[in-house]
């Protein structure tokens, strides 16, 4: 009989027990995850996106140099704005020492402005914007090291497919549109591109990160190799490891 109450008073207790530790908020380790002692081969998944600057570079962009130079302010080079956007692969190699391969949607190209070079009409505002606009799919390799808390040096190699390329042409006076018209220029184009790309970025201890870049173009952008012309890209970025 003893036995039978102490066994119903045990039974009570683990009860009660059960009650009062459900009833217990649930405490969570909220530690921050270090990201640099990451364990090596844990897979880490993260997004991107950012702003572009692209421009192109080589010996028939010097030409196009001489000729803005020639035209005194009547012609300019500018870097052609977009974005780039996709999602990347962490690997943790050894503490403060990752590898990330990703894949990304990227916009490069260039812009030529210029205006009539006749300064009794310069109120017309008479204008025209020719803009190159190649569409990349990036796939780069990026070896990242650490050398303080989340800032690193990112750099690796780079290759791009061409989704498309078009040419855009806008001309007009008096803030009216005479020309708004684009063509497709994408077979006079190669089809795959080689870059080496780099530069720093900081990661929080929540995964959030920022970055700034340099894509350099190693093989010209002329699908038969006669024009010595190639991508230069710089990037700002933001991202989220998960």
């Amino acid at each position: 009989m003893k036995r039978i109450f102490l066994l119903i008073a045990v039974a009570i207790g683990l009860a009660a027990a059960s009650a009062e530790a459900q009833q217990q908020p649930v405490r969570y380790n909220k530690q921050p995850y270090n990201y640099n002692n990451n364990t090596p081969g844990q897979l880490r998944f993260g997004i991107r996106a950012g702003v572009n600057f692209s421009d192109w570079d080589g010996e028939t962009m010097q030409s196009v140099q001489d000729l803005v130079d020639m035209a005194d302010g009547y012609a300019t080079q500018e870097m052609r704005t977009g974005f780039h956007a996709g999602g990347y692969v962490t690997i943790p190699v050894t503490p403060g020492f990752e590898i990330e391969p990703g894949l990304q949607y990227s916009q490069k190209g260039m812009v030529l402005r210029g205006k009539l070079p006749v300064e009794e009409v310069d109120f017309l505002n008479a204008n025209v914007t020719l803009t190159n606009k190649s569409e990349y799919l990036d796939l780069p390799v990026l070896a990242k090291v650490y050398v303080g808390e989340g800032f690193h040096f990112f750099a690796g190699p780079q290759v791009s497919y061409l989704l498309s390329n078009k040419v855009s042409a806008e001309a007009g006076a008096l803030g009216f549109k005479a020309l708004n018209q684009e063509w497709d220029m994408k077979s006079g184009f190669s089809e795959f591109d080689a870059a080496v790309t780099g530069g720093v970025g900081y990661k929080f201890a929540n995964g959030f990160n920022i970055s700034a870049g340099y894509d350099y173009g190693l093989n010209p952008i002329d699908s038969k190799g006669n024009f010595e012309t190639y991508n230069r890209v710089i990037k700002a970025s933001v991202g989220l490891t998960f």
